[in-house]
């Protein structure tokens, strides 16, 4: 009964605030989208709010590790593994910027999926080619202009925990806009909110933790499947070797 209180408390509370924060966000999108193209500040006031969620949930306790590894100078393919719907929460803690690859579903919601679009993230439709190829123009665009792309290369939730198999989209893109891949882990994430629940139930730790870049030269020979399994072992080693223990 506790446990269902708090879920209903804590959806009423994103609720509300979403609604004073989409204003906010887009009172900034017109004061700073003239000069800021890139739309950093937007992002990072983006980052604040999803952040919020994080913060005002007591029952979650999370970590960022290797922040310094990431140069707002370049550009970056990042790649993170993907447990729950809580790991788009937690990716915005890295407070860099950078443009989503999300579920186009997720931009008709009210307000949050609104302020996607105004961040100029960038949607798809799974297993829709056109989509796909939609997607792909507007992530080059995206690095052309000078802003990272952070993609879940597994494409969905994995319900066990388990990495599955990296799609190539996101190491098509490193190779032919010669930028590097970021790898980042996120673990914890599936116990804190399991998928289809709203579970609040416990303390649970969460980490974010960055792994070094790999660099456009390392893979600039390498196939996509190679790039792809290479990417997959480096995560799933961190996973393993860097267990989170509640």
């Amino acid at each position: 009964m506790i446990n269902k209180v708090i879920g209903i408390c804590y959806v009423c509370f994103i609720a509300v605030t979403s609604v004073f924060m989409f204003i906010i966000a887009l009172l900034i999108r017109i004061f700073t989208g003239f000069f800021d193209k890139k739309l950093v500040i937007l992002h990072l006031f983006t980052s604040f709010w999803a952040s919020l969620y994080l913060w005002c949930m007591p029952a979650w306790s999370l970590k960022v590790y290797g922040r310094e590894k990431m140069d707002r100078k370049k550009r970056y393919i990042i790649v993170a593994n993907h447990q729950s719907q809580l790991d788009i929460l937690v990716a915005f803690s890295l407070f860099f910027p950078f443009k989503w690859v999300s579920k186009a579903e997720v931009f008709r919601l009210p307000f949050i999926g609104w302020n996607m679009k105004l961040n100029r993230y960038i949607a798809l439709k799974r297993g829709e080619k056109n989509s796909i190829r939609q997607m792909m123009k507007d992530c080059t665009k995206a690095l052309q202009q000078g802003c990272s792309i952070f993609i879940f290369p597994e494409g969905t939730r994995s319900k066990t925990g388990e990495l599955r198999k990296f799609k190539p989209g996101a190491f098509i893109m490193a190779k032919k806009m010669k930028v590097p891949i970021l790898p980042v882990v996120i673990q914890g994430t599936r116990e804190a909110l399991p998928k289809h629940t709203l579970s609040f139930t416990g303390r649970h730790k969460i980490t974010l933790k960055v792994l070094n870049e790999i660099p456009y030269e390392r893979i600039k020979h390498m196939n996509l499947e190679d790039i792809a399994e290479m990417v997959r072992c480096i995560i799933s080693r961190e996973i393993k070797s860097n267990p989170v223990t509640a």
